[in-house]
């Protein structure tokens, strides 16, 4: 028996996935993170580094943990946290089932010291828009910085990254998925554990 549905198109909202950063790539995108904010702070004195959830906080406790690898004055215990923006969204109308996190602030806080914003995916800035906000809130740092994971661009506020693991072209019709062990434990290729993914409408999709 012949099947002939092999010579059928894509069927309709048909997605394509390709991998653009393995676990080995994130890990080294993170160490140069962690080396970039060690040489732009001198140091890690008065360094705090606040994950934006859900993705943000993992993403921060790694950093956290090389540069505590690097510099031993560093004590991730004291100078991590995650800072949670649910509430100062400005889109919160149109998404009312987001669910808060908690926000957790390192116990010395954050007043005068310089504060290491940590996300996975760039893209708006309308996220990283809400956490400035969100960090007036819990105190006065004395600089803020952001590190991501990936920018993919497509700006729609004056924000920018200072810390960036990889920039990354896309189109509108893309999205850009960010997959941590932490976060999103579904089994995959252990060089796959982390993955960061662009998801696409499969060539020759149906509408």
């Amino acid at each position: 028996m012949i099947d002939d549905t092999s010579t059928a198109g894509p069927a309709a909202g048909a997605l394509a996935e390709r991998v653009i950063l393995s676990a080995a790539d994130i890990d080294r995108a993170l160490t140069r993170i962690a080396h970039e904010i060690l040489e732009a702070n001198k140091g890690a004195s008065d360094l705090v580094l606040l994950g934006i959830p859900r993705r943000g906080y993992p993403l921060a406790q790694r950093i956290a943990a090389k540069i505590a690898a690097t510099d031993p004055g560093f004590d991730p215990a004291a100078s991590l946290g995650q800072l949670d923006v649910t509430m100062f969204r400005d889109d919160l109308r149109r998404n009312p089932a987001r669910t808060p996190q908690p926000t957790r602030i390192p116990v010395q806080g954050i007043d005068g010291r310089t504060v290491v914003l940590v996300d996975d995916v760039l893209y708006s800035g309308r996220t990283i828009r809400a956490a400035l906000d969100a960090l007036v809130d819990v105190g006065r740092p004395r600089i803020v910085r952001l590190a991501v994971l990936v920018d993919r661009g497509h700006r729609e506020l004056p924000i920018r990254a200072d810390h960036v693991g990889k920039n990354l072209p896309t189109s509108s019709q893309e999205k850009v998925r960010v997959r941590l062990a932490e976060t999103d434990p579904e089994p995959r290729p252990a060089e796959h554990a982390d993955c960061v993914v662009i998801v696409a409408p499969a060539p020759g999709a149906t509408a």
